[in-house]
Order: structure tokens, then C-alpha cells, then sequence
């Protein structure tokens, strides 16, 4: 080949000429996709009070003169992540809380806990309820609707699971005496609090929450807003009542939204949820359950592998202690009441 003249010349040359390459068009006329996100150093981060339409109301500067709430929208890569009421959220944009503003969330603080439930109990598909609360109140009523041993059972596996420390409130106590519903949760680190007509014992609901981010739970109808709507007078939850027909009640709470309770001695969250008429544990563990138990899950250490620490379980070293007489009369009906809850689970 020659590089001194003629057509091998050009042919020389053409190979090189970068001018005949040939570029696809971008229609969009936007820059190309970087994995790169911005750090947002300028972002706060604020509460979730609640959700509504893809909206979520998020509370800044909590405790302070400049506390205020603005409404945010999730960043584009937190499509894929639930953001639930609870969350420590990273706000960034419009954080004036003016009216018509709107801020992005672009991020989650670490949670503390987090309360979920599953469709039923072979679904292994968690559905978030609440983050970084440490308590529960279930709200059950001692008649109308009659009391259901097992959701309540459910909620407090749930409960276990999650860190939380249970609470348990009896409505309507005047329609019928709760002793015996009771006597079911004997053994079981539970505070309990009886309300009836004319006679609800806020001030001691009360004084349990101060401090603590407290989510309620309760099957529909068993007064679980009116109660709310006691200790937190501007929350105007939606009441409903009983179907005298079906025995059930109405669901009235739509949202999970978070409510601050002030008393004397200080201030808290109430957690308000819908009612629900069953609790799926399909994505509990059943070792956090034994784990809430911190006596009896010493003893259980010298269980066999794979022990379900149920009754009729072989060389189980809880049921040995128990008919050895080693646990007493107090830790056998913690045992009684572990294994209740184990059977709830369905181990």
C-alpha cells in the first residue's frame, strides 16, 4: 500500500476518519443514566406522622421552636422501599411546611423496630405497619364483640417479634366480667387496664405512654378510636359500631397515622391502626417468641435442635424443668403461656 499519492492514499486515511461514524440520535435530548446519587448533606430528617394518596406528612424539628410538618413525596429510588408512619425520614426541597409546598424524601434513618403482618400464615410476604415504636396496646372488648383469645394471642407474637412491649386494654367491662378472658394471658409480662362506661382510666393509659411511641391495635368495633379520641381530644378518629346481625364491627380508622399525647408528665405517640379482623404470622420467627421469655430461654438452651418446646416435645428441657418441679408454680404458667403462643404460631 502506498501512503504517497493516488486512491490508496485516501483509503489510507479513511480509516481513520472518525468525521463517517455514525451516532444514534438521542430523541430525548437528556443526559445518559449515572449510578451516582447526590449525598443531599442539606437534608433533615423528621418523623412520619402519616401517608395518604402517595403523599406523606413528615414532622421536622420535633421539640423545638421551629417544629413544623411539610408534605413530601418519595425520590425516585426509594420506589422499590415502604415508608410507613414512624419512620426517621431524610427530607430535602420546600421544608417551609407552606401550604401548596412540596418536599422529596431521598432517605430512611436506620429502624429500631418494626411491627408487620402477612395475609396469613403461610404467606411469607411481610406487609410493613409501623416502624421504630416500642409498645403495643391492644384494645379488646369484654363483650359485644365477645372477646377473641386467639387475635389477641396474635397481636402479642407479633408484639414479641417485633421488640415491643405489650399492653392490654378491656372496654365495656360493664356488659360483662373479663376474669375469665384473663386468666388466658396468666404468666405473661402483660400490664392490663379495665375501661367501662363512665369509667375509663386515662390518667393510667396515660402515664404507660409517656415517653414511648405506643402503636394500638384492635379488632373492629371494641372502642379503639374512642378510646384514642380520649387521650389525644383533636385527633377526631371516625367511631363506628357493632352489627347486631353479624356480631362484627365496622372499620372506621382507614390510615395509620401518628398522634402526640401530652399529660403533666410529659408527652408521647399514639399509633393509631385500622381495625383488623386477622393478624398473618407467616414471617415470624418463632426463636423471638422463646427470646421475650428471658428464664425460660436460659433452660431451653439444653433443648434438643429443632426442639418446638410444646407439650408433647421429647427431651424438651422446659417440660422436664416443669415436671420436675423446678420452674414453680410462677414459671410454669410462663411455660403454659409460651406454649400457647407457639401453638397460636402454629409451630
Amino acid at each position: 500500500m502506498s501512503w504517497l499519492g493516488g486512491d490508496d492514499e485516501v483509503d489510507a486515511f479513511d480509516e481513520f476518519d472518525e468525521s463517517r461514524i455514525r451516532t444514534r440520535p438521542n430523541p430525548k435530548a437528556n443526559r445518559p443514566r449515572t449510578k451516582r446519587r447526590p449525598a443531599h448533606e442539606d437534608a433533615e430528617t423528621g418523623r412520619v406522622l402519616g401517608v395518604d394518596r402517595g403523599r406523606y406528612s413528615v414532622l421536622l424539628g420535633e421539640g423545638t421552636a421551629d417544629e413544623r410538618t411539610v408534605t413530601a413525596a418519595r425520590a425516585r429510588e426509594l420506589r422499590r422501599t415502604a415508608i410507613v408512619t414512624g419512620d426517621q425520614a431524610r427530607v430535602v426541597g420546600d421544608l417551609s411546611g407552606g401550604e401548596g409546598t412540596l418536599a422529596r424524601i431521598v432517605g430512611l434513618a436506620e429502624r429500631t423496630s418494626l411491627l408487620r403482618r402477612s395475609a396469613d400464615d403461610t404467606d411469607q410476604v411481610e406487609r410493613v405497619i409501623v416502624a421504630n415504636a416500642d409498645q403495643m396496646l391492644i384494645v379488646v372488648a369484654a363483650a359485644d364483640p365477645e372477646p377473641r383469645t386467639r387475635l389477641v394471642d396474635r397481636y402479642l407474637v407479633a408484639a414479641l417479634d417485633a421488640g415491643m412491649r405489650p399492653l392490654l386494654v378491656v372496654t365495656k367491662t360493664d356488659l360483662a366480667d373479663p376474669a375469665e378472658f384473663l386468666a388466658h394471658f396468666d404468666g405473661l409480662d402483660l400490664t392490663v387496664f379495665t375501661s367501662a362506661r363512665g369509667h375509663m382510666p386515662l390518667e393510667q393509659i396515660g402515664h404507660a405512654l409517656t415517653g414511648h411511641a405506643t402503636v394500638f391495635v384492635g379488632h373492629s368495633g371494641v372502642g379503639k378510636s374512642t378510646l384514642v379520641n380520649a387521650l389525644v381530644p383533636d385527633a377526631h378518629r371516625a367511631t363506628g359500631h357493632v352489627n347486631e346481625v353479624t356480631g362484627r364491627g365496622r372499620h372506621t380508622s382507614s390510615s395509620t397515622v401518628s398522634l402526640r399525647y401530652r399529660d403533666a408528665d410529659g408527652s408521647g405517640w399514639v399509633i393509631d391502626t385500622p381495625g383488623v379482623r386477622s393478624f398473618g404470622l407467616g414471617h415470624v420467627d418463632p426463636s423471638s417468641i422463646l427470646a421475650a421469655y428471658t428464664e425460660l430461654a436460659e433452660i431451653a438452651e439444653d433443648c434438643p435442635r429443632g426442639c418446638t418446646h410444646l407439650p408433647d416435645a421429647v427431651d424438651c428441657a422446659l417440660n422436664e424443668a416443669a415436671a420436675n418441679g423446678t420452674l414453680g408454680n410462677t414459671g410454669r404458667a410462663r411455660l403454659e403461656s409460651l406454649q400457647r403462643l407457639l401453638t397460636t404460631f402454629g409451630v
